[in-house]
């Protein structure tokens, strides 16, 4: 019988990919099937051992498989997206948490969020995401290179969501803009006549270091010194952030308004301020980052880069359950624009 392209693969069908083999990065169903020129259902057949398919097409498309070590992952996956966090103190996970939601919603699968412990502090592991068999993991800032594997050789697919680590080029990302919403943090303050600016950043992670970046090229943009005394790298937490503001706050020439690298730094910063009678924005203009809700709630309204966590969390869950539909994506890599939300705790410099 001539091979037929009307015929709609199930859903298990569509979900096959390749864990292995010396073809792309993320070989799919429809990467074999195009490759040897036929439908997606065609390929399905073969893999199922169908009639319907002439010899030498099966022949062709078997060539492929095996050239490719293409072998059909588990058909038992629970019908869950993964969420999983390394810690679940940050203010911003509830966002990511909704965009996940509202994109599973559409998809009728549930939701399991787990907590990974860090190397030193283990609770639960990757061995237990895998013995779920979820839809598709989405790991928040982190996924090792033993827990890639460990997925790859399963066909779960997974997303790395705001990595804090330099990733191989096929492994999937959703970020933000990182660079960007560091200069359009450091052009306001300066478009606002601030000439000493300080930058409260975080440990050597690509997007703290991206914001970092951003810092600088907008200083170096204005005419303005770089001064590496204005910059304190420590923790992203409101205990250090505000431990680095008393000691940039406390010199004989402070600076007159301070970037941080995330909303949690900023709240340090008023904490600092207060203790050191400094108003704001009277006396110092502060922008943080991420702008998480409780930032537009606090006196005064903190100015920030909005980070789109729930837009971000939805493109990475989309991205994670179309490679597990065996989908040829446009891309893995995936950055969400951040803006800047401007509030009331920036102003101009005192004369």
């Amino acid at each position: 019988m001539p091979d037929s392209r009307s015929d709609t693969p199930s859903r298990d069908e569509t979900e096959e990919r390749s864990t292995s083999g010396e073809g792309p990065a993320a070989v799919t169903i429809a990467y074999i099937a195009e490759s040897a020129g036929v439908s997606v259902p065609t390929v399905s057949k073969v893999l199922n051992g169908r009639s319907g398919v002439s010899d030498g097409t099966r022949a062709r498309v078997e060539e492929l498989i095996h050239r490719y070590g293409y072998r059909k992952p588990p058909k038992n996956r629970s019908k869950l997206v993964e969420l999983v966090f390394r810690e679940m103190e940050s203010m911003w996970a509830v966002e990511i948490i909704r965009g996940v939601e509202r994109v599973a919603r559409r998809n009728r699968v549930g939701v399991l969020v787990s907590e990974f412990g860090l190397q030193d502090t283990p609770t639960r592991t990757i061995d237990d995401t895998v013995e779920r068999r979820p839809q598709c993991v989405l790991s928040v800032a982190r996924l090792s290179e033993e827990e890639r594997a460990q997925l790859k050789a399963k066909g779960i697919p997974f997303v790395v969501f705001d990595p804090n680590e330099e990733l191989p080029d096929d492994v999937p990302f959703v970020g933000a803009t990182n660079w960007r919403g560091g200069q359009a943090a450091t052009r306001h303050l300066v478009g606002l006549g601030h000439r000493r600016i300080a930058m409260i950043s975080g440990p050597d992670h690509p997007f703290c270091l991206a914001r970092l970046a951003g810092y600088t090229s907008a200083l170096t943009e204005a005419g303005l010194p770089v001064d590496p005394d204005l910059v304190v790298k420590t923790l992203l937490t409101r205990e250090d952030g505000c431990t680095a503001a008393l000691d940039l706050l406390s010199r004989p020439e402070r600076p007159t308004a301070v970037f941080t690298a995330n909303d949690m730094q900023a709240m340090g910063v008023y904490q600092a301020a207060r203790e050191l009678r400094l108003r704001i924005p009277q006396d110092l203009s502060v922008v943080g980052y991420d702008d998480v809700p409780a930032v537009a709630w606090v006196d005064p309204p903190l100015t920030t880069v909005h980070q789109p966590l729930a837009e971000m969390a939805v493109a990475a869950t989309e991205l994670a359950l179309a490679l597990g539909r065996g989908e040829d994506v446009s891309q893995v890599g995936v950055e969400i624009a951040t803006t800047l939300t401007i509030r009331e705790s920036t102003a101009p410099p005192k004369s």
